[in-house]
């Protein structure tokens, strides 16, 4: 086998650092069988965390691969975050990208044996939207039962996005009550619960009765959860998966092996500093205390060291040649200077510190930084309490609000305008305090209403205001990595955030 490393423009959504640390390993299971021709009829894929349960409208797009597998959407993104057709064949969108009329495919039938129409993509959306603002408030009118317009309440640039997004069920299953224990998709595969074990392995049948069947050619997929980075190298090396996330923490032992790899770069670690208005944390209030928290930070170091070279410093969140890029920020804003920075605490009356409640979901890379990110605000007399998250809830936690410094590697999505939305709108889902800011709204509205090139600037001046105001403590652009056996292929990488392939690309070799 040979080691290959194909870097990837980067982009997002939950977390790509797979460092390697934390709980418990699935049971071995083993690898998938051949075919008559040789070819393996089942797919096996290792997860670095658990899917945080049944329900269409918690799935997440990080390792999405149940999703993928179980349910359809409307639209499906390319690596560029252009659509293409999947339940819908026909869109069109209205000028200022507001509303889309689509013409669905015909002759689709969920899981259960019923046919997929509009009714299905209304209650689905309306679903999806009792948690997810960008859903909330919609309008939907038909023409019949495979042709309808869908209306938000304002101009949405990225509605190709958004479209892409969202899993589609029938409208029996949400008028339900088994949104926990039941799946009813149009998707690849059909889940099987008698073969699956709850945060252990889940199986999956392929769909008879799918539309596009030659674009997943297993059999069967089967997934399997392993939270231990070491046991799940371990479990790739010896055959029981096929494929899982790596790290720098693994990726030289994957070498070693002769193990494939494909390097990601689809991150930027970063703490949020959300509460911009110290509703809940007084101090973050002020901008200097904000900007000091940065300047305690040594990018250069952490880059070298906790990510073993596998990274790059970061000075600003967006990612290189996005729209909000700023080229000519060359240098870090806030140097590495724990001098200047206690004094601007000081200056701000705040000299005394203060007590940061900040969260942790273990297995998913972040515990080698925890306790430089404490050894260094303690620097500041900011006392970390780290809050550890567990069980189903701990991503509904996490972006509760309820901590309002959130340490994560998010995304920088090659179209920057999502990070804008998921990150810096009063109503982004990482801007867990949710306050708004007049800076904000007012380039939002330039970005929603302007020419191509205003929209670029507002992009642009947003970056610089969240930089000036220190909104994030960008940290680091890290490497990720996919490590897989050569008993597949990934042709293609089709992820919009660039954090790992999507099901459509593992094929059979």
């Amino acid at each position: 086998m040979r080691f290959t490393r194909r870097r990837m423009a980067a982009a997002v959504a939950i977390p790509a650092l797979a460092a390697g640390l934390a709980l418990s390993a699935c049971a071995p299971g083993g690898g998938g069988s051949a075919t008559g021709d040789g070819a393996k009829d089942t797919l096996v894929l290792g997860m670095t965390a658990d899917i945080p349960g049944l329900s269409v409208a918690i799935q997440p797009s990080y390792q999405g691969w149940f999703a993928d597998a179980a349910w359809d959407t409307l639209l499906i993104c390319d690596e560029f975050g252009k659509p293409s057709a999947e339940i819908a064949e026909e869109w069109e969108y209205n000028d200022d990208k507001s509303a889309v009329t689509v013409k669905l495919r015909e002759g689709i039938t969920f899981s259960d044996g019923s046919d997929l129409t509009t009714e299905d993509v209304q209650a689905s959306y309306e679903f999806i939207g009792e948690s997810n603002g960008r859903f909330a408030d919609l309008k939907f009118d038909f023409a019949d039962d495979y042709n309808m317009t869908i209306t938000w309440p304002q101009p949405t640039p990225t509605l190709d996005l958004l479209l892409c997004e969202a899993n589609i069920t029938s409208a029996e299953y949400v008028a339900g009550d088994e949104h926990d224990t039941t799946i009813v998709g149009s998707g690849p595969y059909i889940y099987e619960p008698s073969k699956s074990t709850q945060a252990s392995s889940y199986t999956l049948s392929k769909n008879p009765d799918y539309w596009d069947s030659d674009t997943y050619p297993y059999e069967t997929l089967e997934l399997k959860v392993f939270t231990d980075a070491t046991a799940g190298l371990n479990a790739l090396k010896t055959g029981q998966i096929d494929g899982i996330l790596g790290s720098s923490a693994t990726i030289e032992e994957a070498e070693k092996a002769g193990l494939e790899a494909i390097t990601l770069r689809g991150t930027t670690t970063r703490l949020l500093l959300t509460d911009h208005n110290g509703e809940t944390v007084p101090a973050l209030g002020d901008v200097r205390v904000r900007q000091a928290m940065n300047m305690v930070f040594d990018r250069d170091a952490i880059a070298e060291d906790l990510y073993r070279g596998y990274a790059e410093p970061a000075y600003q969140i967006f990612r290189p040649g996005s729209s909000a890029y700023l080229e000519d920020l060359s240098e870090d804003p806030y140097p590495y200077d724990v001098d200047a920075a206690k004094a601007l605490m000081q200056e701000a009356g705040y000299e005394d510190g203060f007590t940061l409640q900040m969260p942790n979901v273990e297995g998913v890379g972040l515990d080698l930084l925890f306790p430089y990110i404490t050894e260094q605000l303690a620097l500041l007399n900011i006392t970390v309490e780290q809050v550890n998250l567990t069980g189903p809830d701990k991503y509904t936690e996490l972006l509760s609000g309820t901590y309002p410094v959130p340490l994560w590697p998010l995304g920088n999505y090659g179209e920057s305008i999502k990070d804008i939305q998921d990150y810096i709108l009063p109503d982004g889902i990482w801007n867990v305090s949710h306050q708004p800011d007049a800076t904000v709204d007012e380039l939002w509205q330039t970005i929603l209403t302007g020419t191509d090139e205003e929209r670029v600037a507002a992009q642009q001046e947003i970056n610089q205001y969240v930089i000036d105001q220190a909104w994030f403590v960008p940290m680091a652009y890290p490497d990720g990595f996919y490590l897989y056996s050569d008993d597949i292929s990934i042709p293609t990488m089709s992820d919009f955030s660039a954090l790992h392939p999507l099901l459509r690309d593992f094929q059979q070799k």
